[in-house]
């Protein structure tokens, strides 16, 4: 496996330190685990799935790596922690938890562009995802769907539906918050809503 997770991460052009600045695991552990050195959990795969646009089955080397539809240097989807083009050297991903198993945040910055991007490129894994978007005007395609999602939208979707995010057009970068459960973990709202007062 170490020799795969080397090839997807030169693949796309990151370095050990750039991975691991996006997913919090250390350039030692990611180093060990591509020489073979160590054994990589369910937990670091996930998270390095997310950051190369791989499946986990592409990793493990149990189907092709064309299977999973992303092409060399191409965005896996919103929490891809690693630039989504060749060129998109400015994105920044910032880590929010540092624990594992549970729920991660993580808050994306994806630059400015000059001109309407391509539709984003879509990846599926499991888990369950919560989007926030801060600042900007984020497009989120979502299986067949093409959203385009403002300051205060939010969205919630599996990821097992195909996914992906880009800028959606000129007019500054976007800011955005993910929250993603490995495992399907959902976000429960305990507060009710405000009974509605007529006027």
């Amino acid at each position: 496996m170490g020799p795969r997770l080397r090839a997807a991460r030169e693949r796309i052009g990151a370095t050990l330190t750039g991975v691991s600045r996006a997913t919090g695991i250390s350039p030692s552990t990611l180093s060990r685990i591509e020489t073979g050195r160590r054994k990589p959990t369910l937990e670091v795969l996930l998270r390095l799935a997310q950051a190369y646009g791989a499946s986990l089955d592409a990793l493990a080397g149990t189907t092709p790596a064309a299977a999973t539809g992303a092409a060399p240097g191409a965005a896996a989807g919103p929490r891809t922690p690693v630039p989504q083009r060749p060129g998109d050297d400015d994105k920044a991903v910032l880590p929010l938890t540092r624990y594992v198993g549970g729920l991660h945040a993580h808050k994306h910055v994806l630059p400015a562009v000059d001109a309407p991007p391509a539709r984003p490129r879509q990846v599926s894994h499991d888990g369950y995802e919560w989007l926030c978007v801060l600042y900007g005007r984020l497009w989120l395609a979502l299986g067949d769907q093409d959203l385009v999602l403002s300051a205060g939208d939010v969205a919630e979707f599996d990821t097992r539906t195909p996914h992906g995010v880009a800028n959606a057009g000129p007019g500054g970068p976007v800011e955005y918050l993910i929250m993603f459960g490995p495992q399907g973990e959902r976000l429960r709202p305990r507060t009710p809503p405000a009974p509605h007062r007529a006027r």
